[in-house]
């Protein structure tokens, strides 16, 4: 077996970590939707871009009513992505070739296709199966009302989080209907979730991912939001760090590593999730939606830093993931941040200019102290797609009423080959989602004969990365509207945001630019440069 390319035992605090969203990857079957087979057989591409570890979006059974997030068996893949034996095989073959494998859990809710569910809305009211849920009657002389006011997690969306049964009840579900949130002041809620854990780490997985890691523990009295401000009767309970010790137990046994999903605005009480007996990491979301503006970016890379100095866990960068807009498109409009609620169809977008920018911010975010996730087709330059109104799946498109354009966008399958039926994706049937016209030529079979593409760029960043070491950063005099800095002495990342082209400092060689060099050698706007002294 290949020794993985870190084998120190905290491999993940500066690893590459590629996300696979797996319905959109790669077709091995030709049925039109990406599996395994897909993955397994695309195992060498990943390993020539260097990456060191795969997170994989939900592959559990699912009715897929929120992309895999509405899991029905948390044991077994969905048949339309391959078996738990195939799973199984790609863990091993992917650990072969030095990658290791990061699996989707998520504890706040279940499908309603869960065994759990059908069994709790068979038992009736006031069945223990209830007690595992969230099932309360509802206010109002007659019920019919919620029985709280809390809003829905789906920014934009209008509709309750609670639906009424036929037998009188409410159950609720911060997401959607088919989503029904699961009782964690429940001990076998617990139990079943530290088993779950236990199955995939005997099964070779490395880490987990936790989905909206901030929102399992609720107020028992499931009172108001408006009476409850703080604590917040869903978000950031204190509830949730023992929850989480507990889970850390479970990976201590088998050397696995945690990431939360946790969105929180209060630095110090997100870096608690980090607490060296809690979670490994946690994303880093305030990056991820910072705007293309030097101050603001090294504000954002400041305030990560610090919050994580205290707890002595590693950052990590990311650009794009499946919820968020793609970053050649984001950069390339007015608004260069990302927030849920400006989500909008029809915004205008020069790809040009937003490609550019992605490159510099593809060399910032791999010169960082810390840990990067790679969303899959970033590395090829992708834009978001335009969905037709008639094939968008993603909820949040009809939660909201049809006014924002959804997620489905940054999830559009994959292009593998330019000159193949959907670009190289799956050979027989259409794609679950309509690949634009002109996808074929973000194949990754061209752009690997492309020494400029956005691919090679990718490929030769993550082989150099190690350059920089994993010192502290320490900011170096720059042009204004230029960030420069350096984690070893000897090697520095320097990107200009600024109108003007920038004076490169002193150095001996150029290891990588974003793009060309001025005539004179200057750093042009939108470019990064990796220098050595």
């Amino acid at each position: 077996m290949a020794e993985p390319r870190h084998a120190a035992a905290q491999w993940w605090r500066s690893a590459v970590i590629y996300q696979v969203y797996v319905r959109s990857f790669a077709d091995g079957d030709g049925d039109g939707t990406g599996d395994l087979a897909g993955v397994r057989a695309r195992l060498p591409y990943l390993a020539e871009l260097g990456v060191d570890a795969l997170w994989f979006t939900p592959w559990y059974v699912s009715p897929l009513k929120d992309g895999g997030y509405d899991v029905a068996d948390y044991r077994a893949i969905d048949p339309a992505f391959g078996t738990l034996a195939e799973a199984e095989k790609l863990i091993a073959e992917a650990r072969e070739l030095g990658i290791r494998t990061i699996v989707d859990i998520v504890p706040n809710h279940v499908s309603d296709q869960h065994p759990w569910f059908r069994a709790a809305l068979a038992a009736g009211p006031g069945s223990p199966e209830r007690e595992l849920f969230h099932f309360r009657p509802g206010r109002g002389p007659d019920g019919d009302l919620p029985p709280n006011d809390w809003p829905s997690q789906f920014v934009g969306s209008t509709e309750p989080v609670w639906t009424r049964l036929p037998d009188g009840e409410w159950y609720l579900h911060l997401f959607t209907p088919e989503q029904p949130d699961l009782n964690w002041a429940h001990p076998a809620v617990r139990q079943e979730h530290e088993d779950i854990l236990r199955f995939w780490f005997e099964r070779g997985v490395a880490g987990v991912r936790i989905d909206s890691a901030a929102l399992l523990a609720k107020d028992p009295a499931l009172t108001d939001l408006a009476d409850t401000p703080d604590p917040h009767p869903f978000v950031d309970r204190d509830e949730l760090h023992d929850i989480y010790r507990s889970w850390r137990t479970v990976a201590d046994d088998y050397d696995g590593v945690f990431v939360g999903e946790v969105w929180l605005p209060d630095p110090e009480r997100f870096a608690r999730y980090l607490r060296p007996d809690e979670l490994h990491t946690a994303f880093n979301f305030a990056f991820l939606s910072c705007p293309w503006d030097a101050g603001r970016l090294r504000a954002s890379i400041d305030t990560t830093l610090a919050e994580h100095a205290p707890v002595g866990a590693p950052a990590t960068w990311v650009l794009c993931n499946h919820d968020v807009t793609r970053t050649v498109t984001r950069y390339g409009r007015a608004d260069t941040g990302f927030d849920f609620a400006a989500k909008a169809f029809g915004t205008p977008t020069d790809l040009a200019l937003g490609t550019r920018r992605a490159r510099a911010a593809a060399l910032l975010s791999l010169a960082l102290p810390g840990a990067v996730y790679l969303y899959q087709g970033e590395e090829l330059g992708l834009p978001e797609a335009d969905i037709p109104l008639d094939r968008i799946e993603d909820p949040m498109h009809a939660r909201s009423g049809g006014t924002d354009p959804g997620r489905d966008g940054c999830r559009v399958p994959l292009p593998w080959a330019a000159e193949a039926p959907y670009a190289g994706f799956g050979a027989h049937e259409e794609p679950w989602l309509p690949q634009p016209a002109g996808w074929a030529a973000y194949a990754a079979d061209r752009q690997a004969a492309d020494p400029h593409s956005m691919l090679a760029l990718y490929r030769r960043a993550i082989a150099l990365r190690p350059e920089f070491g994993d010192g502290p950063l320490t900011w170096l005099p720059a042009p204004e509207g230029a960030l420069a800095f350096t984690l070893t002495a000897g090697v520095t990342c320097v990107v200009n945001l600024a109108d003007a082209p920038a004076d490169l400092p002193d150095h001996t060689e150029l290891l990588l630019t974003s793009g060309p060099l001025d005539p004179d050698g200057r750093l042009p706007k939108d470019t990064a440069a990796w220098l050595r002294a």
